[in-house]
């Protein structure tokens, strides 16, 4: 396939770049930074710097593309606003390019709890978090409100590390068993993996380690 990956160069989006490339696909990473940061060298892989708030830009990096994968990164207090108009300017470029694939990263705020409602809104929900998960919960109802084939990617504390092999995933819940952490490199594993399985079309995805 040929991937578009946006936030290619955090941490998460390197070990896709690094992924996809290793199972075949055709790689267009997506930043600011893409010629000087950690990607690899490869001849599938295509390095576009542009903005995310560019519509020309984005628009520029989808057409063509099979499918998308969005790992944006930016301040957890609230004010940075990439996740969430990142994402609405990435959801209105692929419906007019007419690509439909997304799987996209959020935060584990935005699954539901035991009774249906938010983990956000939960009393004993982090209060330190709430802003940046106020941050995903825009993306997420950005994209249920879309015509697009989405997958949100809500995991718990991401840890710098390989692929492990070892997950647990729930639809629209937190998976059972949870141990609030998963390894970059297995949720790239699982971000790549779902885009041929299509096992969470339009849902939220709860993921551990």
């Amino acid at each position: 396939m040929i991937l578009t990956i946006f936030g290619a160069t955090g941490m998460v989006g390197i070990h896709l770049v690094k992924q996809a490339l290793h199972m075949g696909h055709t790689v267009k990473a997506f930043g600011r930074n893409v010629y000087t940061s950690d990607l690899p060298d490869n001849e599938n892989l295509q390095k576009l710097q542009g903005a995310l708030f560019d519509k020309n830009d984005v628009r520029n990096a989808i057409k063509g593309s099979d499918a998308v994968l969005s790992v944006l990164g930016g301040g957890t207090d609230g004010d940075d606003k990439t996740r969430s108009l990142g994402m609405k300017n990435i959801i209105e470029q692929m419906e007019k390019a007419g690509v439909k694939r997304i799987v996209a990263l959020g935060g584990m705020g935005v699954l539901l709890d035991e009774d249906n409602s938010l983990l956000l809104d939960n009393e004993e929900y982090p209060k330190q978090f709430i802003p940046v998960g106020m941050e995903h919960l825009k993306a997420y109802e950005y994209l249920k409100a879309s015509s697009l084939e989405w997958t949100f990617v809500c995991p718990p504390d991401i840890m710098n590390s390989e692929v492990t092999g070892i997950m647990h995933t729930s639809a629209e819940h937190l998976p059972v068993p949870n141990n609030y952490k998963i390894a970059a490199g297995d949720l790239a594993m699982f971000m790549l993996n779902e885009l041929n399985k299509n096992q969470y079309s339009k849902k939220r995805v709860g993921i551990s380690n």
